[in-house]
């Protein structure tokens, strides 16, 4: 799941301190140019922004956000943020966290999704109350081709010399919290 929302919505995760600047500058540029209003949100701005603020945007909130996105970036470790955005991310109405999404979209446990699901979910990030991974669209379903793509092509997250990687600590994690 880390890798497909890395894919869907920063590529640049694992290398940037919070703020993608090569991202906010071709928001910035294609506006002036007249196009379209995009987010360059990256996936720490978002864990911020999740955790610790109100929804609604504006210029105080957007201070607060560079705030928290510094004070994560500073304090949490890349997979701990990650761990984070996706246990508090909106993946569909009333929906927060790939274990719910799991359940309820696909009836797996969030250690059990499928690359193709986790593309799928993914794929719904950028606005997920209109777009439901459990009975995507066609749009939806070449997202997720996209992704999927994007996926092979990234580096691996977290990088595997680290160690254990996240996915089994956190399939652990789900066996010993489902046994309590």
């Amino acid at each position: 799941m880390s890798m497909a929302v890395i894919a869907s919505e920063d590529n640049r995760f694992p290398y940037h301190h919070g703020f993608d600047v090569v991202e906010i500058q071709r928001a910035v540029e294609e506006k002036m140019d007249g196009g379209r209003t995009r987010g360059a949100s990256t996936i720490s701005q978002q864990t911020a922004k999740n955790v610790f603020l109100w929804p609604a945007s504006n210029w105080i909130r957007k201070g607060f956000e560079a705030y928290f996105t510094f004070m994560i970036e500073t304090f949490w470790s890349k997979q701990r943020i990650m761990e984070v955005y996706l246990n508090s991310i909106e993946m569909g109405r009333g929906l927060y966290g790939v274990q719910a999404t799991a359940k309820y979209n696909f009836e797996t446990t969030a250690a059990e999704l499928t690359t193709g699901q986790c593309a799928l979910i993914a794929a719904t990030l950028p606005n997920p109350l209109i777009f439901d991974s459990a009975h995507p669209s066609p749009y939806m379903l070449r997202r997720k081709t996209r992704i999927m793509h994007i996926m092979k092509l990234l580096p691996k997250f977290p990088p595997q010399e680290k160690g254990i990687s996240t996915t089994t600590s956190t399939k652990h994690h789900h066996r010993h919290h489902h046994s309590e």
